[in-house]
């Protein structure tokens, strides 16, 4: 065992050069694996952006290492377009629109041709984050497959396509699952391209509707909401469900794989990453948060263990563990090539680096032995990882100030897809219900304490009220696991923490043919709906990415001559 100074301890504390999200942009759903904490981290990244960039809070978009220079290439190219819809679709008495906006891709196109369209849906973020994909990723590759027009459609609420004054509970009652989908209908089945002098919408004219990740469950559910407008639907690392409160049943029922299954508990997504992860830095993980909580369940120490990680003034034990969680969100930030992160990575090799007089060999020791323990305070040594791991973590705030929460601005947008997780999608990544099962996250993570976020953000307005838990039931009638039609295909990556909530679920989904009409696509390794990326060179994107374009291309083709005999007929 090595005693390292004090003073090298605090040296060695402050050298936080590796902050848990280096490299990677703020995902709206690490909000799902941090609960209220990731409010706090949100609120860190937009200040050091601002702070870099020199730009104001609400125009900063953070990217991973790699894709700025397309995506300033995309957004140059592209020409930001507008769309009226109502803002109650349901409501017929309501007169109150707004602009959605969108973006074109007619490279393509051959006049005369009659389509087809090849809608994107936007999803949880600004419309400009996707703009790649309308530039070199899956909308350039099937319009250019196809002779069709490539569209990106901004979600109602994110982004410039934003329909209201402030963020409040009455005002976000409009974002939801329903009035989203009621947007692409409208969308599709009113839209006259500007220069385009002829009749595009559907049901005229096929509509292919692509979704990654939350969109990616959107993309299946306009199969089922609008079979008539939707001609084919591709939904990629989709969510088809809920997550039901599996940690407090203790049974199992099953977000950004197309998630179609919505969730109360989703404790599913750590068990994936602790099973792909490097071997190593899994089981570093895991033997530490295992120490971690023996330590927090005794005060004494957990002060001392809280100061280690320059965290002493944070009182309350479930804000603290929730903050170590933090790297771990980067998992779903690996993609192939340059438009990946690798700040998962990053955080591995941290963990086991050597310190101070501690031999460089001693990395090579199993968790816990002798060589690799640090004495920090009479009667607590700690295993090389643990150190580490306070090395990595920056410094956070609590979660307990409700008033923190209720600031409702437009530049508050973390407002918006944690709005959607309070009132419709859940996701509350908890810690495995079964104690004694593997875990790479606190045992402390509970159900109230990620959900609390709602309460404290979303006070009952004079209109609507954020129900107690989410009403999952209503996107999980749509389909769930078995969500499936012709001409709607599932495309997942074998190592997506998302694929527990797909149609690929490796825990509660059954298996089904891949076919022509309805493909049904697992690429291996891969991480988060990897096959929306693409490269202007297709032959320097890695094998499989290359195989499942070329697969995507050759069943939109059929899907499109399947179209021509059913319009003849």
């Amino acid at each position: 065992m090595v005693k390292i100074p004090s003073m090298q301890l605090t040296q060695a504390v402050a050298l936080s050069f590796l902050v848990c999200t280096a490299n990677a942009a703020f995902d709206p759903k690490r909000l799902n694996v941090l609960g209220p904490q990731g409010v706090n981290l949100w609120r860190l990244e937009k200040a050091k952006a601002a702070k870099v960039l020199k730009k104001p809070l609400s125009f900063i978009v953070q990217e991973a290492e790699g894709t700025q220079g397309a995506r300033a290439r995309a957004v140059t190219d592209f020409e930001a377009q507008w769309f009226e819809q109502p803002l109650d679709h349901f409501d017929k008495s309501s007169e109150y629109t707004f602009l959605q906006r969108y973006w074109v891709n007619d490279r393509h196109y051959v006049p005369g041709s009659g389509g087809p369209v090849i809608v994107l849906d936007g999803g949880e973020t600004s419309g400009e984050d996707r703009l790649t994909y309308l530039d070199t990723g899956i909308v350039e590759i099937l319009a250019n497959a196809t002779g069709g027009i490539g569209v990106v459609l901004e979600h109602r609420y994110y982004g410039a396509s934003i329909p209201v004054a402030n963020f409040s509970t009455d005002s976000l009652r409009w974002l939801d699952n329903e009035q989203a989908a009621a947007d692409s209908a409208n969308f599709m089945s009113s839209i006259k391209f500007k220069g385009i002098d002829e009749d595009l919408t559907a049901p005229k004219t096929p509509w292919i509707y692509y979704g990654g990740s939350y969109a990616g469950a959107r993309a299946a559910h306009m199969k089922v909401l609008y079979p008539e407008l939707t001609w084919g639907s591709i939904a990629s690392s989709g969510s088809c469900y809920l997550l039901f409160i599996r940690s407090l049943l203790l049974i199992t029922i099953r977000s950004q794989p197309a998630v179609t299954h919505a969730a109360i508990s989703n404790w599913e997504y750590m068990e994936v990453i602790r099973h792909y992860a490097d071997p190593t830095c899994s089981s570093h993980l895991e033997q530490s948060i295992k120490t971690i909580d023996h330590i927090l369940d005794q005060p004494h120490f957990g002060i001392l263990l809280k100061a280690l990680f320059g965290l002493q003034d944070l009182q309350h034990d479930d804000d603290f563990v929730s903050l170590l969680s933090s790297p771990l969100g980067n998992w779903q930030s690996k993609v192939w090539g340059p438009f990946g992160s690798p700040a998962f990575d990053d955080f591995c090799t941290a963990l086991n680096k050597p310190i101070g007089q501690l031999a460089a060999a001693a990395t090579n020791l199993p968790y816990g032995d002798p060589s690799r323990m640090i004495s920090v305070a009479d009667g607590l040594s700690l295993d090389l990882s643990i150190f580490n791991y306070a090395s990595y973590i920056k410094t956070c705030f609590g979660t307990y100030n409700d008033t923190q929460y209720q600031v409702t601005t437009l530049d508050q947008d973390w407002r918006l897809w944690q709005f959607q997780v309070c009132t419709q999608w859940g996701y509350f990544t908890t810690a495995p219900p079964d104690p004694d099962h593997p875990r790479i996250i606190s045992r402390r993570l509970t159900l109230d304490y990620l959900s609390k976020i709602c309460k404290q953000a979303y006070p009952p307005g004079k209109y609507f009220t954020v129900p107690k838990l989410p009403n999952i039931t209503a996107v999980n009638d749509l389909g769930d696991f078995d969500l499936a039609a012709d001409r709607l295909a599932f495309i997942d990556g074998e190592q997506d923490p998302w694929r527990p909530d797909t149609p690929h679920s490796q825990f509660y989904a059954n298996d089904r043919p891949d076919t022509i009409l309805r493909p049904f696509k697992l690429i291996p390794g891969a991480v988060h709906h990897w096959d929306e990326w693409g490269l202007a060179d297709p032959k320097a994107e890695p094998p499989e990415i290359q195989q499942i374009h070329e697969e995507m291309v050759g069943f939109v083709n059929s899907w499109l001559e399947d179209f021509k005999v059913a319009k003849n007929m």
